[in-house]
């Protein structure tokens, strides 16, 4: 075999699906030296991080909420370069425009903007929900950062061979205790804020990790941390030109990828055992690889790609996030509702909401919702003077009772009355020009398990050590980079999964 120094074997790495936890393993293996082969089946790469595109309207389709920069820097810097050099991004003053419900009208307990800066935030409290609750937030910005500092390096961006990895060095550990980050998200942040306002607008983020802020313990405040404190970012052209532009520089340094390419097995020493020797692609040929990196959700992976009908028991009993019912619209005008890039609209019931989602499996009565505008920051995303939408409503996934075939147009038009009524859609049905709708079934179809893009859940014992490994010493030479493992589900994570997996990678082909 070729060797690219003298104490070096130039090995062959192979990635199934060209998502970003694929790409990001793909750009912190490319020093390695070793032949990196991405396998895509899609046309594009991108995996949920792809667009709809229609009649002069470019809506992205999978996350919309860019947070956490330094992490995308440390791809662009594995492979070289600069962020900047590929991606104009936008930072956003108003991070998200807040509005909460009372009773049937979407305003009626007033708008909170979510501002960048940090002073300006306060003030914006201060004006909404006075004095006393403005100095909370000082405090509370400052307990973030301390929880982040004590969790990220410690809980998040590091691999886990033992439980024993998870409370050494013990002082962070000690210092998270310390923070009270294992009472309940909803408590903490009460303890803060008087106004209820604010109590959901600090914690509604643990939806995100499929867990309700009245379960969910202190540490999943982490998430809050990445957008209220971190910055929320947008790349000019839409969320998908991360993956483009991580794709762009990839092939520039030599790794081959392969779009509409469908990997359909991966392949073993001693046919359904030993290590892995290869891929199988969908028109029956079979490549020879060294090391397999599947991009797969890891129930998919084991179910589909090693054939084993029922996965390892920690995957087969997971328990999974809340799905998603997603619109994307092309308007000709705009919304007449005063907005920026992201808004919130808090549903007037908050609790009882989360039990119908989580606890019920049923659609909530009062659902708060997403509407993201990417055409606020760039107009050329939609055609003429009109607006591209991106409106998303937390469904339960497909283990709950909604029989999404019958349901889903009542779910679709009443998504469409509660935005007509808050003034982002007009009263007249002929202003969408274009639209595309994504149901849990959908996603299912996507590959993704249960039919949620959300993954498996953040319960306590479904994160760090607990969570689904990125490995699998029953199977050497296989690794995993996706949201269904280590660390976990949102972009951040995802690229942080990328960048653990290839530090196995690296551990078990001798680099390091």
């Amino acid at each position: 075999m070729a060797t690219n120094s003298p104490n070096r074997t130039v090995r062959s790495i192979a990635i199934v699906g060209g998502g970003l936890g694929g790409l990001s393993a793909a750009a912190h293996l490319v020093s390695s030296g070793h032949k990196i082969t991405i396998f895509e089946t899609d046309s594009h790469l991108g995996g949920k991080s792809s667009q709809f595109t229609s009649g002069g309207y470019t809506i992205d389709a999978g996350p919309s909420v860019l947070t956490m920069l330094p992490i995308i820097d440390t791809i662009f810097a594995a492979l070289g370069e600069k962020t900047s050099e590929h991606l104009d991004l936008v930072k956003l003053d108003t991070l998200y425009k807040a509005n909460f419900a009372s009773g049937n009208d979407p305003y009626g307990e007033g708008s909170l903007s979510v501002r960048a800066n940090h002073d300006d935030m306060v003030a914006e409290i201060r004006s909404v929900a006075g004095a006393k609750d403005a100095d909370a937030f000082v405090r509370f910005s400052k307990y973030l950062k301390d929880l982040y500092d004590a969790e990220f390096n410690q809980f998040i961006d590091r691999n886990f061979d033992s439980l024993f990895d998870f409370l050494a060095p013990i002082s962070p550990t000690l210092k998270l205790l310390k923070l009270g980050a294992f009472k309940k998200l909803n408590s903490i942040v009460s303890s803060y804020f008087s106004d209820e306002r604010l109590v959901k607008l600090f914690s509604f983020q643990s939806l995100y990790a499929g867990v309700s802020p009245f379960e969910a313990l202190g540490i999943y405040a982490v998430i809050t941390y990445m957008d209220t404190i971190a910055g929320v970012y947008f790349p000019k052209g839409g969320m998908a030109q991360l993956p483009i532009a991580i794709g762009k520089v990839l092939a520039d340094k030599g790794v081959a990828i392969r779009t509409k390419t469908k990997v359909t097995s991966i392949l073993r020493s001693n046919g359904m055992s030993g290590s892995v020797t290869g891929v199988q692609l969908e028109d029956g040929s079979r490549e020879s690889f060294d090391v397999v990196i599947s991009n797969a959700e890891a129930a998919i992976t084991y179910k589909q790609l090693l054939g084993q009908s029922s996965p390892p028991r920690k995957i087969a009993r997971s328990e999974y996030s809340p799905s998603a019912l997603l619109m994307l619209m092309g308007t000709k005008s705009r919304p007449t509702a005063e907005v920026a890039h992201h808004n919130i609209f808090f549903g007037d019931s908050w609790k009882d909401a989360f039990v119908e989602l989580i606890d019920e499996g049923r659609q909530m009565t009062n659902a708060s919702t997403l509407v993201t505008i990417p055409s606020f920051s760039d107009p050329q995303l939609a055609k003429d003077n009109g607006a591209a939408l991106y409106c998303l409503e937390p469904v339960p996934n497909l283990g709950g009772k909604i029989d999404w075939k019958n349901q889903r147009q009542n779910a679709v038009e009443n998504f469409k009355a509660s935005l007509r009524s808050a003034k982002i859609l007009s009263d007249d049905p002929s202003d969408i020009e274009v639209e595309k709708i994504i149901d849990p079934l959908d996603w299912k179809a996507m590959g993704m398990e249960m039919g949620t893009p959300f993954s498996i859940s953040h319960r306590f014992f479904q994160s760090g050590p607990f969570r689904p490994a990125n490995n699998d010493k029953r199977v050497p030479g296989l690794f995993f980079a996706s949201a269904s493992t280590t660390p976990g589900v949102g972009v951040p994570m995802v690229l942080v999964s990328g960048r653990l997996a290839a530090e196995r990678v690296r551990t078990y082909l001798g680099d390091r």
